[in-house]
């Protein structure tokens, strides 16, 4: 049996790599995904980003000195292939103990200029990417008035017994127009390949004829709890299940993963580009982090 793509560093024992070492990235194809939910790359119901904080990425001055922080890495859903996470993690490590830069912010000029050749030559499409030092003194935040589900007094009563992806329990509410703003931090899926169990929360905005009960909607996140998927597919998986079922005039799913293997991923999906969280896909800035991130 053929490897596939995605097994080719995930779910195995690989020494970390001592020096700079470009091709242990991995491009997946977003096809291999795509195809089971009816999305063409020529036709994709979305704009979208997928965002990427890695928090172990560090390298040395040319004088020895340490340095380390925080990189922010944006690019676009609608590329060709997205990096496997595992690879971008065993990659940016290979930095480690090199040196770049007679003084900290030259080595990091040095090391965003490779980063940003290597990845583009991995997913084939242009990336952003943004090195931090330091926290923001006062980071933003993208969606202040979601409101919690299951934080809702009605979810009490509510029985959960799915927890395999059923998008039947996505049943809607009819009026002449409506919208909705909610959140969850119960999502939980699990690799694709390890099948570990990625934590994360969903932010959803829908504006239609129809819209999901919220209950039900709460249910359907819910079964996602034994998906085995990448991060990205499951954001596309939510946004298309409810694009097909309530034909919103208006919709945005963004799902916020909890940091594993030192990197977070955080896609984003949306009918129209303004409805995109605007400071999370902006690569020069260090948005709000959620409890778990």
């Amino acid at each position: 049996m053929n490897q596939p793509i995605e097994g080719k560093v995930l779910g195995k024992l690989i020494a970390y790599p001592q020096t700079y070492t470009p091709d242990i990235l991995v491009a997946v194809p977003r096809s291999l995904n795509r195809r089971m939910y009816n999305l063409e790359a020529s036709a994709l119901p979305f704009w979208g980003f997928d965002v990427w904080h890695a928090y172990e990425l560090g390298f040395l001055t040319k004088k020895g000195l340490p340095v380390t922080g925080v990189l922010k890495i944006v690019y676009a859903a609608n590329s060709e292939f997205l990096v496997e996470s595992k690879s971008l993690k065993l990659y940016l490590n290979s930095f480690n103990m090199e040196r770049f830069g007679n003084n900290v912010e030259d080595g990091i000029n040095q090391i965003l200029t490779i980063i940003d050749k290597d990845l583009n030559q991995v997913i084939k499409a242009p990336v952003t990417l943004s090195f931090f030092k330091e926290n923001s003194a006062l980071p933003e935040f993208d969606f202040p008035d979601y409101e919690v589900l299951e934080n809702l007094k009605e979810m009490a009563f509510v029985n959960f017994q799915s927890f395999s992806e059923n998008p039947a329990l996505l049943v809607s509410t009819q009026s002449n127009l409506q919208e909705i703003k909610v959140a969850t931090h119960l999502l939980r899926s699990n690799c694709k390949i390890t099948h570990q169990p990625d934590w994360g929360s969903a932010f959803i905005y829908l504006k239609g004829k129809q819209t999901p009960d919220l209950s039900a909607l709460l249910q359907y996140l819910v079964s996602i709890r034994n998906e085995n998927h990448f991060h990205e597919e499951i954001c596309e998986m939510v946004y298309k299940r409810l694009w097909d079922i309530f034909q919103p005039e208006r919709l945005m799913v963004t799902c916020i993963y909890t940091r594993r293997g030192g990197i977070d991923i955080c896609p984003a999906r949306a009918s129209h580009e303004e409805l995109l969280p605007k400071n999370l896909i902006n690569s020069g800035k260090l948005s709000f982090k959620l409890l778990r991130q």
